[in-house]
């Protein structure tokens, strides 16, 4: 059984919030963290949209854009002059939960199972957090490890930039199922961590904005993104 005990009330009211939206908008902080010491901490502003699609606006303290416009994953630097890119179903990346929100909305696609982390402390009174075994990371080994979601097939869901040992989870608002929180906490001390606020349902947000148009003089480099605490952008 995929969603263990009170664990499935609150999945569908996840899905239940978000599935019905085609674009979703939400402020974010995010924070890398290695044994307890915050490594780096940004803020933006990021974007959701179906089928497959995801825009990341890091505004503090740089200036960063993570983008997937359903086919491939960019990361752009404007103070290197440099954009990565990489086929989106060959990218690993600490975002791929959330790849979820830009497709069908189905936790099972990406949670072989769920469960409720009683463990775990939520951030705000009201939530609730679910610890979610990432479909891939149970088998361990170098495959799991390195494979990675394609947001625009929800059938082929991953492990997010680790493998065996990782722990993934979601806070949610206990009424609404709303996302607060997102954590991936890997073996050896190493923890990503993304707060949401300031949801906005179907924001008039052009096509275009998920839409990578390479500016001149930008050097575009092929192959995976930068790995380490800069693969968390």
């Amino acid at each position: 059984m995929p969603f263990a005990g009170d664990a499935a009330v609150y999945v569908k009211k996840f899905e239940s919030r978000y599935r019905a939206e085609k674009t979703l908008q939400a402020t974010f902080l995010e924070r890398y963290t290695e044994n307890g010491q915050v490594v780096r901490s940004e803020a933006g502003i990021a974007y959701f949209r179906r089928p497959g699609k995801m825009r990341w606006e890091y505004q503090s303290p740089e200036r960063d854009l993570f983008l997937v416009d359903g086919k491939t994953a960019w990361f752009y630097v404007p103070s290197d002059y440099t954009v990565t890119r990489v086929p989106a179903k060959q990218s690993a990346d600490w975002r791929t939960p959330l790849a979820l929100l830009a497709g069908e909305m189905k936790v099972s696609r990406v949670c072989a199972r769920v469960e409720l982390a009683n463990t775990e402390k939520p951030t705000a009174e009201g939530n609730v957090v679910l610890r979610c075994q990432v479909r891939g990371s149970e088998a361990g080994g170098a495959g799991s490890a390195t494979r990675a979601s394609d947001p625009n097939d929800a059938d082929s869901p991953a492990s997010p930039a680790g493998g065996q040992g990782d722990t993934v989870f979601f806070e949610i608002a206990r009424e609404t199922g709303e996302l607060s929180r997102l954590l991936v906490r890997q073996s050896g001390g190493v923890q990503v961590e993304f707060r949401f606020e300031n949801w906005r349902m179907n924001p008039p947000v052009p096509d275009s904005l998920f839409r990578f148009d390479v500016p001149a003089g930008v050097a575009i480099v092929n192959g995976e993104l930068p790995s380490g605490d800069a693969a968390v952008k």
